[in-house]
This record gives structure tokens, C-alpha cells and sequence, in this order.
């Protein structure tokens, strides 16, 4: 796959709603559940971190789930790009970005958004191929208007920007021309995951998904 094409691909993918869950699995119990109640929600791309070890048997499980696009997070190495693949993972996504994490996804057709938090990474990426790019880590590296300022002069380039985005501060980064869509934890909050409550995760769900 082509740098090109997988940012083609992930552009698609962030385009389907305007946030994408990012999900730290501890129980597989949960796997289904949540991915069913996030989708139902109007959030179907997902983006389960290599954080935990069941991460991988989750995203296998939630591959499963109709409407669903099951993404890997947190992909740092080679071997992670290809476990990913391996557990049916349709995209991945990474802090930041090295040539093997690169090369890997490449040789296993597997979609990356590749992450940047200057525009000097942002450039290099371009320069490579990719112009779909995480912003990362979002808040820390001047939010909104770091990122703003980022898009003026590489305006080819769009982000999803992740790390501290809120449902209080996630329209001020829709807002801007260079984003597609935003990377968030709170719609599906630990404790709620914790008391298997999906009716309270489908509604933040929901709320999120009307978000622009």
C-alpha cells in the first residue's frame, strides 16, 4: 500500500463521524458490547489500544460487530503493525511516526495515521506521501490553535488531532478546515465500561456523533 493510498483510506474512515473512540480494554467481556454500543451510537470507527494485554483479542472480537471499522492505537513497532494486522485491525494509528513502523504498515496494506505534533513532522510525513495525520498529543501541543496555525501553510494536510480532546473543547478543533474528525476517551469513560452501563456509552455515543 502506498502512502498515498492509506491516506486515502484513513481520510475515508475519518470522515464517517466526527469522533473516533479511543478505547483502553482491560476485560474482553467488554469487547462487544462496547464496540456494539459505540456503533449503535453513530460512532463506528474505532480505535482500540495496544495498551492491555487482551487488546488484540478485542479488536478480533469487534471486527465482528456490523458497521464497525476496528483500528489498532498505540502501534510503536513493527511487530505491533504486524500483530495488528494479524487480529483483523483495518487501521492503525501511532503516536507519532518512525521509516520501520512506516515500511510495516506499507508491506501489510494496512492504513496509518501517522502522528505529528510539529510542522516539521507534519512535513516530513507530506514529503513521504502521507497528508492524513494524527495530531498528537493534541492539548499539550497548543490545541486548537497550534493546530490552526499548523494548517495555514500546509493547508494539503488534515489532522485528528488526540490527546486531551474533550466534549468541552472538541467543536473548537471541528471547527478548523484541517480537521476531519477528533480522537476521544470520554465517550466512553472507564467506570461506565467498569459497570457495564452501554446505554449510558450508546447516549455519549450519540451526543458525540452530532458534534462538527
Amino acid at each position: 500500500m502506498t502512502p498515498q493510498d492509506a491516506s486515502k483510506s484513513t481520510r475515508d474512515i475519518c470522515a464517517r463521524a466526527p469522533i473516533v473512540p479511543v478505547l483502553v480494554i482491560h476485560d474482553i467481556a467488554h469487547a462487544r458490547p462496547l464496540a456494539e454500543a459505540l456503533v449503535a451510537g453513530g460512532l463506528p470507527a474505532l480505535e482500540v489500544t495496544l495498551r492491555t494485554p487482551v487488546a488484540l483479542d478485542a479488536i478480533r472480537i469487534m471486527s465482528e460487530v456490523p458497521g464497525g471499522v476496528v483500528g489498532a492505537g498505540t502501534l510503536i513497532t513493527p511487530e505491533d503493525v504486524r500483530a495488528a494486522s494479524a487480529a483483523g485491525a483495518r487501521f492503525g494509528v501511532s503516536p507519532g511516526a518512525t521509516d520501520r513502523v512506516l515500511t510495516a504498515c506499507e508491506d501489510q496494506n494496512l492504513p496509518i495515521l501517522p502522528g505529528a505534533a510539529t510542522a516539521t513532522e507534519a512535513m516530513a510525513l507530506l514529503e513521504r506521501g502521507y497528508d492524513m495525520l494524527k495530531f498528537f498529543p493534541a492539548e499539550a501541543s497548543g490545541g486548537a490553535p497550534a493546530l490552526k496555525a499548523i494548517g495555514a501553510p500546509l493547508p494539503q494536510i488534515a489532522f485528528c488531532p488526540t490527546g486531551g480532546v474533550s466534549a468541552a473543547n472538541a467543536a473548537s478543533y471541528l471547527a478548523l478546515p484541517n480537521v476531519l474528525c477528533a480522537g476521544g476517551s470520554w465517550v466512553a469513560p472507564a467506570d461506565l465500561i467498569a459497570a457495564g452501563d452501554w446505554a449510558g456509552i450508546e447516549d455519549l455515543a450519540r451526543q458525540a456523533s452530532l458534534l462538527r
